[in-house]
């Protein structure tokens, strides 16, 4: 059975620490839904697709699969590069090094490579919580 977050993580923590749920839900909303519209040197795009494929990428590294997801996505939308990125960096991050970061879109703007470290971290935080709580 699915255990998410907005069924069932987010009313559990608030009961367990009021507000709390709110202030982490908005946080989780904010860098979920954040886009300039632009890949590399395109504008008017729309990433939804992408910024769901890293997050659910994500939670699949750390075992929750959503049985409504299509993980063909993942493979469709994230190249293997980036995917080693977002691996090492949600599971080693000592490990991490300029080289892996350098290795994956290599024609894209720092600002989105910064904005795939927000994603990924954040969905990894929210990975953990569902875990611990």
């Amino acid at each position: 059975q699915d255990y998410t977050w907005e069924d069932h993580g987010y009313s559990l923590i608030n009961r367990l620490y009021p507000d709390v749920g709110q202030l982490l839900d908005e946080k989780f909303q904010v860098v979920y839904n954040l886009t300039y519209h632009t890949i590399a040197m395109h504008c008017g795009v729309d990433t939804s697709m992408l910024r769901r494929a890293i997050w659910n990428y994500v939670h699949c590294v750390f075992g929750i699969r959503y049985d409504d997801y299509d993980y063909g996505e993942v493979n469709q939308l994230l190249e293997r590069n980036l995917k080693i990125y977002i691996k090492t960096v949600a599971c080693y991050p000592e490990k991490t090094s300029k080289q892996i970061y350098t290795q994956f879109w290599r024609h894209f703007k720092h600002s989105e490579k910064v904005h795939i470290n927000l994603l990924l971290l954040e969905a990894r935080m929210q990975a953990a919580l569902l875990y611990a709580l």
